[in-house]
């Protein structure tokens, strides 16, 4: 159901607040101070598109604004900042020109997707014992090893003049849900763990922890 004019005098985040792809969103919302309404998707096995925002490809999440809508946690982002005030120095995904930091976002997007394969499967009752679930979970635990080894060295190199970056909103929210959905355990990553207990001290993260909507 699209929001009406009236509604629309702050901007609607559609998604859940247990989704980690909503939570990148929510961070951005509150780093940039915008003001804004959470419209819960309450069954994600719901085939229609206006419970997405009108996202033909049924993700979340979308964000509504007197400009229209924005499919996708990057798009939404976006889009706040430009809404913001503020305009904090953000450094986004095609900023980083170095492989270390290119493929360090690559993997957390590609963990995140994974992440969302597998629990839907579970949802859906697909059976944990097929080829390709055990394929997606291997490929999930080689790229959290990857990036316990190189998160120091990643987050060392983004450029020091900035306020926000998406890979470290990106990987914090990775990282946060593996263990609140019980998904992979995260003690092992000491590195990753270092860096999310720093980054949850801000605001936004306080302010946007996961739950599951009533």
């Amino acid at each position: 159901m699209q929001a009406s004019p009236e509604d629309l005098a702050k901007p609607v985040i559609i998604g859940r607040s247990s989704s980690h792809f909503t939570r990148i969103a929510r961070i951005f919302a509150a780093e940039m101070r915008i003001d804004y309404s959470l419209r819960v998707v309450r069954d994600l096995m719901s085939s229609d598109t206006e419970d997405y925002g009108g996202n033909p490809g049924l993700k979340i999440p979308s964000l509504q604004t007197s400009r229209g809508v924005w499919f996708g946690a990057l798009n939404v982002c976006r889009e706040l900042w430009r809404l913001s005030s503020r305009r904090p120095r953000v450094v986004w995904p095609e900023d980083l020109d170095e492989p270390l930091l290119a493929n360090a976002q690559e993997l957390v997007l590609q963990a995140m997707a994974t992440e969302v394969a597998l629990i839907m499967a579970k949802v859906a009752g697909v059976a944990d014992g097929s080829a390709h679930q055990a394929k997606m979970r291997k490929g999930l635990v080689n790229t959290m090893s990857w990036l316990e080894e190189n998160a120091r060295s990643a987050l060392a190199a983004l450029p020091p003049q900035r306020d926000l970056s998406y890979l470290e909103v990106t990987l914090f929210c990775l990282v946060t849900h593996l263990e609140f959905r019980d998904v992979l355990p995260t003690a092992p990553y000491s590195a990753l763990n270092e860096f999310c207990q720093h980054f949850a001290a801000r605001t936004s993260a306080v302010e946007t922890t996961y739950r599951f909507d009533k």
